[in-house]
Order: C-alpha cells, then structure tokens, then sequence
C-alpha cells in the first residue's frame, strides 16, 4: 500500500496518521479476537458464533441503562459486562454441561440474543445526550510528552483494548486456569486423567468470552454515537472477522495453540490491509475486496503455517 501511494494510486494518503486513525476499528475486533482465543484453545471444536449479537444485547443494555434509566455511568458499564458474562454462561452450560456441540449451541444463542437486541430495543437504536456525548470516548488524543511527534491514538485502545489484552494474556499465561485450557484443547483425555475438572474450566472460557462481549457492546455505543440492537449483527457480523482473525493469529482451530500477541498483529495486518483497499477501490467495491482480500490472507497463512508445521514439528 505504500507503494501504491507513492505511485500516487490511491485516493489518499497511506500515512501515519491515516493508518493511526484506522485503528480505532481494531479495538472491537481485537478485543473479539481474543474472546474467540479463550474458546477455540479449550478444543473439543470451541468456537463462538454468538459474540455478534451477544456485543447487541449488551449495548442495547449499556444504552438503556445510562441513557434512558439515568444510572451512573460505571453502574451502568458493570450492568452490560456482567450481562455479557451471563449471555456467556448460557453458552458455556449448553457446551459443557449440557453437552451440546460448539457449533450448534452457540448458533442458536447468536439467533436468540439478536432477537433479544431487536425486541428490546423496538427494532431502533437508543439515543439521548448522555449517549451522545459518550462518543468522547471513541475519540483519539494527543499523547502525553511524545503526542506531539505521533499521530492522534484512538482513546479505545488505552481504556478498553490494551487492559483486556493485559488480562488475558495473564489468565492464559501466568495461571492455573490458563495452563489447564491449553490442556483441554491439546488432549481433553489426557486433562481428564491429570485431575482437570474439565467443565467448570471450559465452561470459564465461554463467560470469558461474554464478559469481552459485553465491553465491546460499550464500545460501539461510544463509536457509534448511540446503542444499534444491530452493532454486533449487521453485515457479515462480527463473529466471523473475530473467528478469522483469531485463525490468522496462529490459534489452532483444533484447540490447544494459539497467543495473544498472535491475535493483536493478525488484527493490526487486517484493519491496515483494509484501510488501504478503502483507498484503492473507493466506494462499495472497496468492502468487497475487503472481503476477497481477507479470504485471500486466511488461506494463504494457513497454508504457510501447515508448511512451517510440517517442516520444523514434523507433522
């Protein structure tokens, strides 16, 4: 894209600053990514189609609660997260306890929550001022004592996408409950005979991924200027690109491998591949080859990590 903007191709500059304000589409994707990450690496086929509408029902809620009811504002932030974890636990009792496929049981939560969001909701997005003016917090700012030799950072990335990141790479990485899920996904026999009560532990990941949910919820309401009961559902979603992108970070859809750090760089590659494509192909055109585009580097880091794998692990 670089070139390209040197050739003077594009209908804009491809430049810092650009590609700074770009990143605030990272923070709900991100934060998804890694929703996706906890339940993908606990295996056995796990996978979370119903974050979408899940960050739906958790805005309408977030909107309703501090802009309709006048609550506080963390009161009302507290409401949709634990909302979130509670939509999460619906998920993770089918799967775990219940015993329902993945797949299955989180396609109907994705078709029972979006309805939720729309009934609540009355099918139209929820304003006031108060809402309106929590748009200041999907602003970007000035950083403190080298801001001004940087471009503008969205402010999302300080308060939501950089704690979340933090949490979740402590959970997986510096505790028990992180050590026992990548053993779930690796071998769900061999954690069974280790002593790992395998359901509590896979049945965290998924109210892990509400909880995430829940944040991103108050996310678009702030970049959306209002609570859409279709923030999580319209278009193609946001379950997909999550799912995509936890892929693209190297997480292993068979459960057992994958990182943080792997989700954020593969999140960064697709808001920045796509920030340039809106430059190359303005208009409609440009999201479709979005869409093309991100097929396109899905399949080609599968195939080089099947090679790498081959080669150095000798699978």
């Amino acid at each position: 894209m670089t070139v390209l903007d040197g050739a003077d191709i594009l209908s804009g500059s491809y430049n810092s600053d650009y590609l700074a304000a770009s990143l605030i589409n990272a923070v709900p994707l991100a934060m998804l990514g890694l929703a996706q990450l906890g339940v993908i690496l606990s295996g056995r086929g796990g996978i979370d189609l119903s974050v979408g509408s899940m960050v739906s029902v958790t805005g309408i809620a977030f909107g309703m609660s501090y802009g309709l009811w006048g609550w506080n504002l963390v009161i009302a932030m507290i409401f949709a997260v634990v909302l979130g974890g509670i939509l999460g636990g619906i998920n993770g009792a089918l799967v775990s306890f219940i015993g329902f496929p993945p797949l299955i049981a989180t396609l109907a939560t994705f078709y029972a929550y979006r309805s939720i969001a729309l009934v609540w909701s009355g099918q139209k997005p929820v304003n006031s001022t108060e809402i309106q003016t929590f748009y200041s917090a999907a602003k970007a700012i000035e950083l403190p004592l080298i801001g001004s030799y940087l471009p503008l950072i969205p402010l999302g990335i300080f308060t939501f996408l950089i704690p979340v990141v933090v949490v979740v790479w402590v959970l997986l990485n510096k505790t028990t409950f992180g050590r026992r899920v990548y053993a779930l996904g690796t071998n769900n026999t061999a954690a069974v005979w280790a002593g790992i009560n395998v359901r509590p532990n896979r049945f965290a990941v998924y109210v892990l991924s509400g909880l995430i949910s829940g944040l991103v919820g108050i996310v678009t309401v702030a970049q959306f200027a209002s609570a859409r009961p279709d923030a999580g559902t319209s278009g193609n979603g946001m379950a997909l690109p999550a799912i995509t992108i936890a892929v693209l970070g190297g997480v292993a859809i068979t459960g057992g491998i994958g990182r943080v750090s792997g989700v954020v760089l593969a999140t960064v590659l697709i808001v920045w591949l796509n920030a340039g494509i809106l430059l190359a192909f303005p208009g409609n055109d440009g999201v479709q080859v979005q869409l093309l585009a991100l097929g396109l580097v899905l399949v080609f880091a599968s195939l080089l990590n099947g090679l790498t794998r081959r080669r150095y692990g000798g699978i």
